[in-house]
């Protein structure tokens, strides 16, 4: 709208522009709002299922250590059952 337009206009619609405009912007920083929300969730997310991961690797590596001294044990166990002498 120009400035032409805009001193045609009567206080009432002036106040009347003023109030939608007043009302998008609180909603456009309603939904900036709720957007950072989301985003501060997401890299929160993120932040986890790194952490989740790479537990999960160090128990894997756990589990590989208990599988090999369970082997290992049934081994011993075996030899001892037949009578042969531990390595």
């Amino acid at each position: 709208m120009t400035d032409k337009e805009l001193k045609k206009l009567t206080r009432a619609e002036l106040l009347e522009m003023l109030l939608i405009q007043s009302r998008e912007k609180q909603q456009l920083e309603k939904e900036l709002e709720e957007a950072k929300k989301n985003l501060e969730a997401r890299e929160i997310l993120i932040a986890e299922s790194g952490s989740i991961a790479e537990a999960a690797l160090k128990l894997n590596g756990v589990f590989e250590a208990a599988q090999k001294a369970a082997d290992q044990y049934l081994e011993n166990v075996k030899r001892a059952a037949e009578g042969k002498p531990e390595p």
